[in-house]
């Protein structure tokens, strides 16, 4: 299906299932008209937004159960606001309009307020509407001039959807955004992986300003939990869930302590997830969407002529106790060859050898065991230690095993039998610069506070020896960012095997097509 643009005209909220399944395979995005002028007499007066906020939430949190999160779905305000008459106009263009009941009259308002040749698609027959019933009258159904809420929003989800449009709903002027930076996400789950906040503020801009662009937004980056509410006077009311009901609270503890005017406060109920496996957060959340992204692929590879398509080589790399041997070890049993570079290394420091030498001459005989063997146990403190040490070591040894681990490739493509795939697992890899010489870069990444209480587990190292050994090490940050695929073994060995399947599943398929193509 190519992607498409669709808006339903909902008049029975009873038919969403049906609407949705019929209308999935012709579209992947999808504005929600709620027909609401349908469903109230024509001598009563249009109902202030905040009374459709139940049936919305309601909506979004369905939908998922009848198409999962295949569709993206955006319910539109400016059509609830009393008096909303003029043109509908949306940022995206819209190829196809659905109906869930017969008013033509409306659908070819539509069409011709956003220039739609083709014929409406009336999915019913029938004229009536239910959306009258579905008004909520347990709120009170007031609307604030200046309206206020904040949080990640990394990767906008139905939650996102929900705790933004019920903060739409409630504001008649002004809404304030604060979107957290950096400062405020490194105790979130897989933080890395969180998108910059420029990028973060630039999707809810838009997604604000589709389902309704009457209102005037300000979303600004924020790096304590206060943002604008600590100093703002005009505010009127806060939005948070339930879970940040006590942020709530202490943002007018402070604006009094300010001689602030306090917020009024609305809580929304948080969106439960439908998967319960002990990883996942029992709420519909950015870190779940985050989870879901290990495995699958982070971004596209770049092209890299100079490489020979077979076999097609895989830099496998991460930080010091991230898991990357054990996930190389998992690669190899789907079937991909492994050239483990800490082997190689061991390799190429051994007696006779021109890393032997040179290292030994750098370093001296006191690293020298007493089989005559380069002891890495003796090494290793005096590099981890100091920085120019571990450049000198590196500046030895990266040239040679570059070099070996080339000359094994080489052997490997003079086969009857190539490889399809390599696996080059190496710690450095990033650092000396050799993604190059792959094709794409898989990578491992695990807490900081994981990493350091594994190495001390590991090595038999304190506290203070394994921050210096990570503090050595390329930043989970600079990893991602220049990774195609991320793995994360912070959790069981089950749910790592998992990201494995789905990733070697991923390639082989990609391969195959490619292969096809020839």
């Amino acid at each position: 299906m190519a992607s498409s643009t669709g808006l339903l005209v909902v008049s029975n909220i009873k038919h969403l299932g049906k609407s949705l399944r019929a209308i999935e395979k012709y579209v992947n995005s999808l504005y929600i008209h709620l027909n609401v002028t349908g469903s109230t007499s024509t001598t009563s007066p249009v109902p202030p937004p905040p009374v459709w906020g139940r049936l919305v939430s309601q909506l979004y949190a369905n939908s998922s159960s009848y198409v999962g999160n295949q569709l993206d779905l955006r319910v539109l305000v400016s059509p609830l606001r009393p008096g909303a008459s003029g043109s509908l106009k949306l940022r995206q263009p819209v190829d196809l309009i659905f109906s869930d009941a017969h008013h033509p009259e409306l659908c070819d308002r539509l069409r011709a307020d956003l220039n739609i040749s083709k014929p409406t698609i009336f999915l019913e027959d029938s004229i009536i509407s239910d959306l009258g019933a579905q008004q909520d009258d347990t709120q009170p159904p007031k609307v604030y001039p200046s309206v206020v809420l904040g949080g990640t929003f990394d990767r906008i989800h139905l939650g996102h959807k929900i705790f933004l449009t019920q903060a739409v709903l409630r504001t008649c002027k002004r809404l304030v955004v604060g979107v957290t930076t950096s400062a405020m996400t490194k105790g979130k789950t897989l933080p890395d992986l969180i998108l910059p906040v420029e990028e973060r503020i630039a999707r809810l801009r838009e997604f604000l300003m589709d389902i309704d662009g009457t209102l005037q937004y300000e979303i600004v980056p924020i790096n304590d939990p206060f943002g604008p509410t600590q100093v703002d006077p005009d505010l009127d009311l806060i939005v948070v869930s339930a879970e940040t009901l006590r942020g709530g609270q202490k943002v007018n503890e402070v604006r009094s302590a300010k001689n602030l005017r306090e917020l009024e406060i609305f809580v929304i109920d948080m969106v439960e997830s439908n998967v319960h496996d002990g990883i996942h957060e029992t709420k519909v959340s950015s870190s779940n969407t985050r989870i879901d992204l290990l495995g699958s692929r982070w971004r596209r590879p770049e092209p890299r002529p100079q490489l020979p398509p077979r076999p097609y080589i895989i830099g496998l790399t991460g930080g010091i106790a991230s898991g990357k041997s054990k996930m190389g070890e998992r690669l190899a049993n789907m079937g991909a060859h492994v050239i483990d570079c800490d082997k190689v290394a061991h390799d190429v420091y051994e007696p006779g050898q021109v890393c032997y030498t040179r290292i030994v001459q750098h370093f001296g005989k006191g690293i020298v065991s007493d089989d005559g063997r380069i002891d890495r146990s003796k090494l290793g403190p005096l590099v981890f230690a100091d920085p120019k040490q571990l450049q000198a070591l590196n500046g030895i040894v990266w040239p040679e095993l570059i070099a070996e681990v080339n000359r094994r490739l080489d052997v490997l493509r003079s086969q009857a039998d190539v490889p399809r795939v390599v696996i080059l697992e190496a710690a450095v890899l990033l650092r000396a610069g050799w993604e190059t010489n792959c094709h794409e870069v898989w990578s491992m990444i695990v807490p900081p506070e994981e990493a350091v209480r594994r190495i001390i587990e590991r090595n038999k190292l304190s506290e203070e020896e394994a921050q210096k050994r990570l503090a050595s090490q390329v930043p989970n940050s600079e990893i991602v960012a220049k990774s195609h695929v991320i793995f994360s073994s912070q959790w069981d060995h089950e749910f790592t095997q998992k990201q494995a399947e789905r990733a070697w599943k991923m390639l082989t398929k990609e391969l195959d097509y490619y292969q096809s193509s020839l």
